[in-house]
């Protein structure tokens, strides 16, 4: 097992920005107004946030962010940072916020709009916000709560250790970046947000394992957390054949799973038990409290997540999930126009 180490509060890249209470209301004050504006009829439904005029409106205010936050988050977008992952601290949440989900039956946004404002703010400067139709009904902003009965799943309705794993890795169209928003830690605070680079693992991997990994010689199975036609649980969907690592020698694009993904040869299966040691070796976690925004570096960074035990009083571990991607455009043919959401998959995993 790996041992989790607490990534530094400062350094190179900025891992972590802990807002100001001045920074803090700033952003409270951005996000209060863009969500006092919203012109939709009570309730709103969650399609409503798939709005290109909204999205608008809300990427216009992100500029009046307060300085060093939007500072971090463009220079996070344009150069990244050593460990993958940007943390920000002091998030405006909303005040009253309702129990959480057990059956992961979360609340319309509108319960939430400072949160669900606030999130899409800070992702507005990452790029632009994207879905997909077969994960939690295409929502822009998703809800991640432990489920009574899906405990041992290895997705985000579960409470066993998560495996490490790129998001949505046999999507075409996976994220760029992934944000997690805490709305409510775990009892316990033991659920930590794990994350290795794969920059920190590359001086680990023998050139060998470089070299088959650059090989198209994995495969990874759906996330049973898609339930589109040819995509769900049952269905067995795998992705094309793929490489894990691609691009640049030193600064490599990473996709992988150590849950889903399934080399398509013994030497393809050393190659990737080899780099899941350099991970465990590399990796990272920290326990995320209401407030805290991670972002991840998806092209960059596996996460995962420490078990933890949940209790199911509505008290339990609560976040809010969003990604973006650095171009949208290369996604429009599997769009409908003016939608941020990707249609379903279909069974060989093309779009």
């Amino acid at each position: 097992m790996p041992t989790y180490q607490e990534p530094p509060a400062s350094g190179a890249g900025g891992v972590t920005v802990e807002l100001t209470p001045q920074e803090a209301g700033q952003f409270r004050k951005v996000a209060a107004e863009i969500a006092g504006m919203l012109p939709y009829g009570t309730p709103p439904g969650p399609e409503h946030l798939d709005d290109p005029e909204l999205l608008a409106e809300i990427e216009v205010a992100a500029r009046w962010l307060p300085p060093r936050l939007a500072r971090a988050l463009s220079r996070f977008r344009r150069r990244g940072d050593p460990h993958g992952t940007l943390i920000v601290r002091n998030v405006p949440l909303d005040d009253d916020l309702p129990p959480t989900p057990a059956d992961g039956a979360a609340p319309d946004w509108s319960r939430l709009p400072l949160a669900t404002v606030a999130q899409l703010a800070a992702v507005s400067w990452l790029g632009d916000v994207i879905a997909y139709a077969d994960e939690k009904a295409g929502g822009l902003v998703q809800d991640v709560v432990p489920v009574r009965g899906a405990e041992r799943r290895q997705e985000n309705t579960g409470s066993v250790m998560l495996e490490l794993h790129t998001e949505d890795g046999f999507h075409p169209y996976k994220p760029d970046f992934v944000t997690l928003l805490c709305l409510r830690a775990d009892h316990e605070r033991r659920a930590r947000t794990t994350y290795g680079a794969i920059t920190r693992a590359l001086p680990r991997l023998s050139a060998e394992c470089v070299r088959v990994l650059r090989r198209p010689l994995f495969r990874i199975r759906h996330s049973s957390s898609f339930r589109g036609p040819g995509a769900g649980a049952g269905a067995g969907a795998v992705s094309p054949p793929l490489p894990v690592l691609s691009g640049p020698a030193a600064d490599p694009e990473l996709v992988a799973d150590f849950h889903a993904m399934e080399p398509m040869d013994e030497t393809a299966a050393r190659a990737f038990d080899e780099l899941r040691e350099a991970m465990l070796a590399v990796l990272v976690g920290t326990v995320l409290e209401a407030g805290d925004l991670i972002v991840v570096d998806n092209r960059a960074a596996v996460h995962g997540r420490t078990d933890f035990r949940p209790r199911y009083d509505g008290r339990d571990r609560w976040l809010r999930r969003c990604f973006a991607v650095a171009d949208l455009r290369l996604s429009r043919g599997v769009r409908a126009p003016g939608s941020q959401v990707c249609a379903p998959l279909r069974p060989a995993g093309g779009p």
